[in-house]
C-alpha cells in the first residue's frame, strides 16, 4: 500500500471514528430519552439540531467520499479490516473525552485488533 492509499484509508477510518464519538457526545448532551409516539418529534428535533450530532453526520458524509477513493485503490479484503483501527481510536478517546472505562480485558482485545491490522496491512 503506497503512502497516498494508506493516507486515504487512515483518514476514512479516523473520520468514521470521529463520527461515532460526536454522535455519542450528542446523545449525551440530549440525555436519556425513550422513543414513543408522544416524544418522537421533539426528541428527533433535539437530536437533529444538536451540534455534536450534526458534526458526526458531516464526518460520516466526508468519510464515505474518502472511503470510496480508498476502495478504488486497495482491495476490500485489505481495506475493510483496517476499519478496526477505529475501535482502537474510539476506545482511547472515549476513555479520555467521555470518561468510559478501559478494563484490562478491553485493552487485551485492542491488542489483538492491532496485531490483526498489522498482519492484514503487511499481506
Amino acid at each position: 500500500m503506497n503512502p497516498t492509499t494508506f493516507s486515504l484509508v487512515i483518514v476514512g477510518v479516523l473520520l468514521n471514528a470521529g463520527a461515532q464519538l460526536l454522535l455519542k457526545a450528542g446523545t449525551n448532551a440530549v440525555g436519556y430519552f425513550e422513543f414513543h409516539p408522544d416524544n418522537l418529534v421533539p426528541v428527533g428535533l433535539k437530536l437533529a439540531l444538536q451540534p455534536y450530532v450534526l458534526g458526526g453526520l458531516a464526518c460520516y458524509g466526508v468519510s464515505v467520499v474518502v472511503w470510496i477513493m480508498a476502495l478504488s485503490r486497495v482491495p476490500v479484503s485489505v481495506a475493510y479490516p483496517m476499519l478496526s483501527i477505529g475501535y482502537v481510536v474510539n476506545a482511547f478517546i472515549a476513555w479520555q473525552w467521555l470518561g468510559e472505562t478501559l478494563s484490562m480485558q478491553k485493552l487485551l482485545g485492542i491488542g489483538f485488533i492491532v496485531i490483526g491490522v498489522v498482519l492484514v496491512a503487511r499481506s
